[in-house]
């Protein structure tokens, strides 16, 4: 399949790569979102709307090792448009076929394959076509680009869900992935790439977990995705629960709006977190925002007894405060890549992400209900297990020393 326009502008393949992961990731968190309504639809406990918060990120974390090093070998292009496909179909299921948690579990997992073939597909897509300085930013662009997407997820659920019904929030989250297929095959052009030097895609993949560089970023993204989707995956139920503690109303924004803003300011401080990492020094500014992230990790599930405006503002600064580094990982992965193994980094990179992000979210459901329930004391433990596990991204920077990327300053 040909582009229409195969523009080698920067700025056109940026814009237009980005634009089709904003619509392909607009069905990313709808059933975050509507994790409330699934508790009373499904009858879930704690513990199976952690694991169908968590499968989509298992099934990413699965499929990555076996799609991503393809795109050292094949046109990612061709590889995105497939997998994109597969996330339309994963959201129809839901909208017209799902009615229950094994359901769920099945067209959860499907929408975790795609994502698979398109985040980090769709990056490796970005980067072949620029290089050099320019790619760092176009980077931080791309990560925008999702968290744009995810905000919108947020916000388009819960206005269809309320106006129509869940249902047709899943209709239109297949929409959005449609028009990604047409936006990548019509306007961004392939490129054949020249696959490396080795005995296959196994053994390059193999050779990416030599790159100490690489791993090291890739370490501190798995502790990182693990905090980012565990926040993201319970934080409409966690606001839900701290509203009816007080008079059943929230006093300003709705927690769908909430996660929505959470999306909106953690993309911009991804964007601005990525040039503070090129002016500063990349490992010197992932290891402060960890360590100011693990502070608010300890404190995030406890506010929900200082009322529902105090829980929703340490939400919006913790989300900003995780999305603050999210960029300069990703983008110190792809930056230290040996050329011509781009695709096994990156799929290595994701692997060990969303592990983190599959794990993360079940782990805080299987707390709750060890714990008994929805309490403030039972919200507050099951959040600090995040700051815990986050130990592992500081010391894996401090020990692996990665190195800087081209450009970078401090």
């Amino acid at each position: 399949m040909r582009p229409v326009i195969a523009a080698s502008s920067p700025v056109f393949l940026t814009v237009a790569v980005c634009t089709a992961q904003v619509l392909a990731q607009l069905g990313a968190f709808t059933f975050f979102a509507l994790l409330p309504t699934f508790f009373q639809e499904w009858d879930l406990s704690h513990s199976e709307a952690g694991i169908l918060n968590g499968i989509i990120f298992g099934a990413y974390a699965l499929s990555v090792p076996l799609v991503v090093p393809l795109t050292d070998r094949l046109d990612p292009r061709r590889i995105y448009i497939c997998a994109v496909g597969l996330t339309t179909c994963s959201h129809l299921g839901m909208a017209f076929m799902a009615d229950g948690f094994w359901d769920g579990f099945l067209f959860r997992a499907l929408a975790g394959i795609g994502w698979g073939g398109t985040y980090m597909v769709g990056l490796k897509a970005l980067a072949d076509l620029i290089e050099g300085p320019a790619q760092s930013r176009a980077v931080a662009f791309h990560a925008a680009s999702i968290g744009i997407g995810g905000s919108l997820s947020f916000v388009l659920a819960g206005w269809a869900a309320d106006i129509i019904s869940w249902q047709a929030a899943f209709q239109l989250s297949a929409a959005g992935s449609f028009l990604a297929l047409l936006v990548m095959a019509f306007l961004v052009p392939g490129r054949q790439p020249q696959a490396p030097d080795d005995h296959g895609w196994l053994a390059a993949f193999l050779r990416a977990f030599r790159n100490k560089s690489a791993i090291a970023y890739s370490l501190g993204y798995c502790v990182h995705t693990w905090e980012m989707f565990t926040l993201r995956s319970w934080v409409v139920t966690f606001l839900v629960f701290t509203a009816a503690q007080g008079d059943g109303q929230v006093n300003f924004l709705i927690p769908t709006t909430v996660a929505m803003l959470m999306e909106l300011t953690g993309t911009a401080a991804s964007v601005i977190g990525n040039e503070f990492a090129i002016r500063v020094g990349r490992r010197r500014w992932i290891l402060t925002v960890m360590l100011a992230s693990m502070v608010l990790g300890a404190i995030v599930g406890f506010s929900a007894g200082a009322g529902y405006g105090a829980a929703a503002t340490v939400c919006l600064l913790y989300n900003m405060l995780i999305y603050a580094d999210s960029s300069s990982l990703t983008a110190g992965a792809v930056g230290t890549a040996e050329p011509g193994r781009r695709g096994a980094t990156l799929a290595v990179h994701g692997m060990l992400g969303y592990s983190g992000g599959f794990v993360g979210p079940l782990l805080l459901g299987v707390i709750m209900d060890l714990l008994g329930g929805e309490t403030v004391m039972n919200w507050g433990v099951a959040f600090a297990h995040v700051s815990v596990i986050m130990v592992i991204g500081p010391l894996a920077i401090k020990l692996l020393r990665p190195g800087g990327l081209p450009g970078d300053l401090g």
